[in-house]
């Protein structure tokens, strides 16, 4: 008789662990005792506990997190298919976005909704209290600066972006920045710096809805190019696009898109340079969520790969520290006198008070220990909401996974309407960002972006909420096919 192999030490704290995941006493997203912690507790060596972890991570239970720890992977649940380039429409139409994108907008301000829509940073999470005390200190010390223009900006501030972009992989000089009121006035500078009505511009699909907005103002045309949760925007589609159309810009979020989460590794952004130089098309760099990675290097941005000045780089300190400031930049390159004057006509200058604040932050060393802290909390929030979708959700729900940002981009079954789907969550005191509003072939009809800026037991119940209207739908569409059945019958 075959007797059972008896099990190494390292196996049963392993299995010790993944019981303790199993009966919930960690959920995903959580963070596990260190292996040190684990050596002590299970009376084993650290070797042991090593073992056991390396384990762990073969089955799927945990991942680390360099220099955070290990912490508990969310539910398997099937991630978003490649794009099938060869059924993408690719050519230009005039960009025409829902009117549903300012009812997102104005639920967003709405307290008494549960917050799944729009991609507002957790109050709760920023430093409030410091950035205060910078702005009354620096007001208080700079009184006669303070309520004076500041244009192209507050030199202190620019300098310290300046010294911050080398992190991204960019040498820029202070007189290389320009301070705007946050990234959405960057982007919409520098496409009225190099584009007029009528011309057309690249983005990637899913698109950022606000972007759309913008094109839509300026009467452009877009060539929406299909992206994958992986590699971002497909170089492929965008090589045959440009050979193929009269294309005046690119407009991309490399890292960390909005809605789908993917970031362009750095030899897709070597490529996609060298591209557009070939054909001397500007590309307008939106980095807004490049300083919320869940790993521990910041990726690098495309204007790294630039030695002509055809990237216009355009970033905020709204998604990190304060939305309500409206402390943006814009690298301009090349188009610097154009965006100058743009700038100058449009709004002369950014409030000086909030700029004085956040270079006071940023002098003081305090915006590097935020930021890690903040990706711990955002990683762990995404992993919490993934993990609740995929327990909450009809069979055949597909989820991004995200490395930066707090947003998820969800893919339902075919019968479920995420148009229908936002109008039942907002009768139930949820809002959520339908898919149609990120195309502008209003496309993406069954897929919805969820944000995971908050998450409370509260957040966790509007998701169940979220899957008992989606298998609704599923009832109601067997019924509907049930009953259109039976009239056909009837009529034969």
């Amino acid at each position: 008789m075959e007797t059972a192999r008896k099990q190494n030490l390292y196996e049963e704290v392993a299995d010790s662990i993944s019981n303790m995941v199993r009966c919930g006493t960690y959920r995903a997203g959580e963070r596990i005792p260190s292996i040190r912690a684990v050596s002590r507790q299970m009376r084993v060596s650290i070797t042991t506990a090593m073992e056991a972890y390396r384990l762990l991570e073969d089955r799927g239970v945990v991942e680390a997190r360099p220099q955070s720890g290990y912490y508990v992977r969310p539910v398997p649940a099937n991630t978003i298919a490649r794009p099938d380039i060869s059924k993408e429409e690719m050519n230009p139409v005039m960009c025409c976005v829902e009117e549903i994108v300012d009812m997102v907008f104005k639920d967003s301000m709405n307290p008494d909704f549960i917050q799944l829509g729009a991609t507002i940073p957790n109050t709760e999470l920023l430093p409030v209290d410091k950035l205060s005390r910078c702005l009354a200190s620096s007001v208080r010390r700079k009184g006669d600066l303070s309520v004076s223009y500041s244009y192209p900006g507050d030199l202190k501030l620019r300098t310290l972006i300046a010294r911050r972009a080398a992190m991204a992989g960019c040498s820029l000089a202070p007189d290389d920045i320009i301070i705007t009121a946050g990234c959405q006035e960057a982007a919409f500078l520098a496409l009225n710096a190099v584009c007029k009505p009528g011309d057309t511009v690249v983005i990637q699909s899913p698109a950022y809805f606000n972007h759309l907005q913008v094109m839509q103002n300026m009467n452009l045309k877009v060539v929406e190019i299909p992206s994958n949760p992986e590699d971002g925007i497909s170089m492929d589609a965008l090589r045959f696009v440009l050979e193929e159309t009269a294309v005046k810009a690119c407009l991309l979020i490399p890292n960390f898109s909005n809605p789908l989460g993917c970031c362009m590794p750095d030899k897709n952004k070597a490529v996609l340079m060298k591209l557009l130089a070939g054909y001397d098309i500007p590309l307008i760099e939106d980095d807004i969520n490049g300083d919320l990675c869940f790993f521990h290097e910041r990726p690098r941005v495309v204007k790294a790969f630039d030695d002509k000045g055809l990237v216009i780089l355009c970033s905020s300190f709204s998604k990190t520290l304060a939305p309500g400031y409206r402390v943006g930049w814009i690298t301009p390159g090349r188009y610097k006198p154009a965006i100058e004057h743009l700038k100058v006509i449009s709004s002369l200058s950014t409030s000086t008070p909030p700029q004085m604040a956040v270079a006071e932050f940023l002098a003081g060393g305090g915006y590097d220990h935020h930021l890690r802290r903040i990706r711990r909390i955002y990683a762990r929030q995404v992993s919490l909401l993934t993990d609740a979708v995929a327990r909450c959700f009809p069979e055949g729900t597909n989820i991004s996974r995200p490395e930066g940002g707090f947003s998820l981009w969800v893919e339902m079954p075919e019968y479920v309407d995420s148009i229908l789907l936002y109008e039942q969550a907002r009768q139930n005191g949820i809002t959520i960002a339908p898919g149609p509003i990120f195309s502008v072939r209003q496309k993406f009809r069954n897929y919805i972006r969820l944000s995971a800026a908050f998450w409370s037991e509260r957040t966790h119940n509007a998701i169940k909420k979220l899957g008992s209207l989606s298998a609704q739908m599923r009832k109601q569409r067997i019924v509907a096919e049930s009953a259109a059945g039976i009239r056909k019958n009837m009529v034969i």
